[in-house]
């Protein structure tokens, strides 16, 4: 075993000068390599055979690791992976026990294999105070099943050590050619599972309720799908999912996991519903590759999906076509603005996978597609593996969200408060990783939105990526990451700062807290947050750890005139803390819900309404305690629940940006309408972009100003903003104001025209054929002078 604290697995600073392709997740990793996550506070298990080598690594620092392997017999086998004997595997037991997220397949895949963690002994890497980056190797001297955890204890509030994730990078002494890849562990116990070899096809049948797994083997794979109603298949009828049909009632190219989540036949009957899908990125518009298509370009008789479909379909007395409209999974096409229809390299790793259920009988068909002549299966054809899980098996919706290109994918998750948020509404959207909800039951957006201005709402917002910055120095890393003076901040405040790159363009912006003299804590929007801070400190050899907490902190927002009146009923503060009488804006204070027995919590004044508000931090395990006490104390002030649809209007009126619409890294916060983040004067400290932003604060471009539009019709994000033929902006982001009864908008505007008063128009289809008269007004929209957040309105 060898142990260091190598850090060549951070991404670097800089774009290596190689001629070779960058292609995250695949092409970078050496052939026979696997990566495998292992959950901050979960676990992983691991097959093994003689010579593999296993690295463990921890990206973060100061995570704990904790290895378990049995041998063949099931006995357990430390020594073959040359690894010490340091007790029992308590870490790993608790694991298995508190963690929801991988707690369950691990302890199928145990129960699988008959493995008994009772006598286990585990070996433990890592040092509590390790350096981020730091490595573990062990290689195994025989076949082996390997456990790995990464303990933890739950995170209070106002502490700041989370159990983070680990990495595990197995490269096997035999490297596997691609169609032996190994696959992911099973959802379940399968009632069944077959193999579709490269460039062939099978049918299966399947009964309603059960579900169907079907896995790309070794990434970038196409497979085309097709099902039929099986009773009316045996009554000479042949209905399988239309795509039109599908496309028009869900207004989207193709099911997805959520709202939007059946495939329809031609009777308009749902025949499917996706309940998984690690991909996102499917095709529902072109044929399953057919003999055409290959003839045309000079290939024929190419073996192709349709004959291998129609072979296979054949004992089903389903009928040959010279093309099947399939639903192609893992296509990756497009259509262009020269409405060319074309495809690139599908999105698919290793074991990804979508999950769908049978909603009546089916007769199915699936293809291993055989396209080698263009970039449909990344050039090179393999197999694919189908799985059906009987109906009795329960399975989360759930989509895969990657924090970075090459990170590996976590399912979507529901935040602590889901139990009451999903007694309210069924109407969830996927944002970032967790199912949040859009709007409610019998209100709806508007409803939603006056509740705020006039009473108080509750909103969930736990999606918010949150990272604990600890170390002598932290505040020198935190004041070269951010814009703001971090160094005038005081302990128990917080401020709103850009983080920028070197040219001056935006990579987030969020919220500081200042814990301690060396604790601090960023909330912004992004993942990449984190990591860009962890790569800051290791290029500047500051001796500060960057931990992720969003798992640990779930928040809600309590928002509207009637907040501080109805969190002041519920939450205790110490003497030592401000009280939420004596909370000034942008401070916070630790306390309790109820009285210094109850779940502990951390309340800062701060919002994204424009309203006074406050955002109350706990950890998932309380936040059902914490929502019914602030429920209970807003009914009787009309507190109601609030969606991302409301929230969208209120942050427009109030002028609050958002990601990937008011800012990208393409653009600075003077562009973005947040100027006042960064003080060239005030700050005399260097910072990351400073240099820039000093060149482009001297000469301006584009300005985010404030549109009022006539008519009823709303702008919408990416419309284009004319004076005659000329375009002068962009809309970022637009709506209708309930407040003033107009369509307002925020336009990033060529200096030369943001001027309050002038006169543009906002297009629409082309831009040109449609217009709508616009004209640049003051904004904020609501509230300029930020009055009622400040208390003073």
């Amino acid at each position: 075993m060898a142990i260091a604290a190598d850090r060549s697995f951070l991404p670097s600073l800089q774009r290596p000068r190689s001629s070779r392709r960058l292609e995250p997740g695949l092409a970078t990793r050496r052939l026979g390599s696997e990566i495998y996550r292992v959950p901050g506070g979960g676990s992983v298990a691991i097959a093994l055979e003689a010579g593999d080598r296993l690295t463990l690594v921890d990206p973060e620092g100061r995570q704990p690791g904790e290895l378990v392997a049995f041998d063949a017999n099931g006995r357990p086998a430390l020594g073959a992976l040359g690894a010490r004997d340091d007790g029992p595997a308590l870490g790993l037991q608790q694991a298995l026990i508190e963690d929801e997220e991988s707690g369950p397949a691990v302890r199928w895949s145990l129960a699988r294999r008959g493995l008994n963690l009772a006598e286990a002994r585990a070996h433990r890497v890592f040092a509590k105070e390790g350096p981020a980056g730091a490595r573990a190797s062990f290689t195994a001297q025989a076949p082996l099943v390997v456990l790995l955890a990464a303990p933890g204890a739950a995170m209070d509030p106002g502490e700041q050590a989370p159990p983070t994730d680990l990495l595990a990078e197995v490269v096997r002494f035999e490297a596997r050619p691609p169609q032996l890849m190994p696959l992911p562990d099973p959802l379940a116990e399968p009632r069944y599972e077959l193999r579709i070899d490269r460039c062939t096809a099978r049918a299966y049948e399947v009964k309603a309720g059960e579900f169907i797994q079907i896995i790309d083997v070794a990434g970038r794979q196409c497979s085309d799908f097709l099902s039929f109603d099986r009773r009316k298949l045996e009554a000479g009828r042949e209905v399988f999912p239309e795509m039109a049909m599908t496309r028009s009632f869900l207004g989207m190219g193709y099911a997805q996991p959520g709202l939007a989540a059946k495939f329809f036949d031609q009777d308009a009957q749902a025949q499917l519903e996706v309940i998984q899908d690690t991909v996102g990125r499917h095709d529902t518009f072109g044929l399953a590759c057919a003999p055409k298509y290959y003839d045309d370009v000079g290939y024929p008789g190419h073996v192709n999906c349709t004959e291998n479909l129609n072979g296979a379909l054949a004992p089903f007395g389903v009928a040959p076509r010279l093309g099947w409209p399939a639903i192609n999974y893992f296509y990756n096409t497009h259509i262009n603005h020269q409405n060319v229809y074309y495809l690139e390299e599908p999105f698919s790793r290793p074991g990804d996978y979508v999950l769908v259920r049978a909603l009546t009988d089916l007769v199915c068909a699936s293809t291993a597609c055989p396209d080698d002549i263009s970039a449909a299966n990344g050039w090179t054809p393999t197999d694919i593996h189908v799985r059906v899980y009987s109906p009795e098996k329960s399975f989360r919706k759930a989509v895969a969200y990657r924090m970075t290109p090459d990170a590996e994918p976590r399912l979507t998750r529901e935040t602590g408060f889901h139990p009451r948020t999903s007694a309210l509404t069924r109407n969830f959207t996927e944002y970032r990783g967790f199912w949040l909800p859009n709007h409610f039951n019998n209100k709806g957006p508007v409803e939603e939105y006056w509740a705020c201005r006039e009473r108080a709402i509750v909103m969930d917002l736990s999606a918010l990526r949150k990272f604990e910055v600890t170390g002598p120095d932290a505040e020198t890393l935190m004041q070269t990451a951010l814009t703001r003076n971090v160094r005038k901040l005081a302990v128990g405040q917080v401020v709103y700062s850009a983080m920028c790159y070197e040219t001056g363009g935006m990579i987030d912006d969020g919220t500081l807290f200042r814990l301690g003299q060396d604790n601090f804590r960023w909330i912004g929007g992004d993942d990449y947050g984190g990591i860009w801070l962890r790569q800051l400190a290791e290029k500047l050899g500051l001796k500060a750890w960057v931990k992720s907490s969003t798992d640990q902190l779930h928040n809600l927002s309590v928002q509207g005139p009637k907040s501080r009146e109805i969190l002041q009923q519920v939450v205790w503060t110490p003497p030592a803390q401000a009280d939420l009488s004596e909370l000034d804006w942008f401070r916070f204070s630790y306390g309790r819900i109820g009285d210094h027995n109850g779940p502990p919590i951390v309340v800062s004044r701060t919002g994204y309404t424009g309203e006074l508000g406050y955002e109350v931090f706990c950890h998932p395990k309380h936040a059902v305690q914490v929502w019914d006490a602030i429920w209970e104390a807003g009914q009787p002030h009309g507190l109601e629940p609030l969606g991302l649809a409301a929230l969208d209007i209120l942050r427009i009126e109030a002028g609050l940006i958002f990601g990937g619409y008011e800012f990208s890294d393409q653009t600075d916060p003077f562009e973005a309408g947040i100027a006042f983040t960064v003080p060239l004067k005030g700050k005399t400290d260097d910072f990351v972009g400073k240099a820039a932003l000093v060149k482009r604060k001297e000469s301006p471009q584009r300005v985010l100003v404030g549109l009022e539009l006539a008519g009823n019709e709303p702008a919408g994000h990416g419309d284009c903003v004319h004076v005659g033929r000329n375009q002068v902006g962009v809309v970022t982001s637009g709506t209708r104001s309930p407040l003033t009864g107009k369509s307002i908008a925020l336009c990033r505007m060529d200096v030369t025209y943001a001027a309050i008063g002038t006169a543009v128009e906002v297009g629409k289809i082309d831009g040109h054929q449609k217009r709508i008269p616009a004209e640049v007004v003051r904004f904020p929209f609501y509230d300029p002078d930020k009055l009622k957040p400040r208390g003073l309105a």
